[in-house]
């Protein structure tokens, strides 16, 4: 006699708890600090990258324990709501940039100062949203889907999985915008900026999926309504 395989179920977790909230505010500090960062062209012997290559994967991996905990749907909220304090920020920049100020030399260099810094970060924001949200949407989705289809075992390979996938939509969309934004000229480089920043974004969300499952436990373990949502 056969017997019937009962399909596994997903479980997440409601929002009800404060460690959302602190990881919605991490990653939106993450993603604006990197956005300012970003700005900034870098060059590390052959290496071509930007100034916001060590602070971008830390809201992936804020954005998979999201997904991990609470699933795609509040995932892809955050998601919005990140992109809508990083684009608050760069209203806040150019308000800044536009306001008059002091006219004499030492006024003049720190409005200069400002224009060079916080001029070209609307258009890395614009870079930023296109990407990370395709990016984190795949990534989330992902996920989600492989924890539907497999259960709670093999979270290693759901991070993985979801990491690549999305990191390499994110890369492609943000590279391409920004890279003429911070002085990344000729096809050349831009490959370069391309491929390092996928395989540098790729290769740490690999080399800290014991922490993020860690951190996953962590929160599961803490979290009182984890296991209560069925997806």
């Amino acid at each position: 006699m056969t017997q019937l395989q009962t399909p596994r179920r997903a479980r997440f977790a409601s929002t009800g708890s404060p460690y959302f909230g602190i990881m919605l505010a991490g990653m939106a500090v993450v993603l604006i600090l990197s956005n300012i960062g970003a700005s900034k062209g870098v060059l590390l012997g052959p290496v071509v990258t930007d100034g916001g290559f060590f602070l971008f994967p830390l809201a992936y991996i804020l954005g998979d324990v999201i997904s991990e905990v609470y699933g795609f749907k509040v995932a892809r909220k955050a998601i919005i709501t990140t992109f809508a304090l990083s684009v608050f920020a760069s209203l806040c920049y150019w308000v800044i940039i536009a306001l008059p100020g002091f006219g004499d030399e030492y006024g003049l260099a720190k409005q200069a100062a400002l224009e060079n810094a916080l001029g070209p970060v609307p258009l890395i924001v614009l870079a930023s949203l296109l990407g990370f949200l395709a990016g984190q949407t795949i990534n989330s989705w992902v996920l989600v889907k492989m924890k539907q289809r497999f259960g709670e075992p093999k979270l290693w390979a759901r991070l993985m999985g979801s990491s690549g996938v999305g990191e390499f939509a994110d890369t492609l969309i943000f590279c391409s915008i920004a890279a003429p934004v911070i002085g990344i000229a000729g096809f050349g480089m831009f490959v370069n900026y391309v491929v390092v920043g996928f395989v540098y974004k790729t290769l740490v969300e690999f080399l800290f999926v014991p922490v993020t499952t860690a951190v996953i436990g962590w929160v599961k373990r803490r979290e009182p309504s984890y296991g209560q949502i069925a997806s």
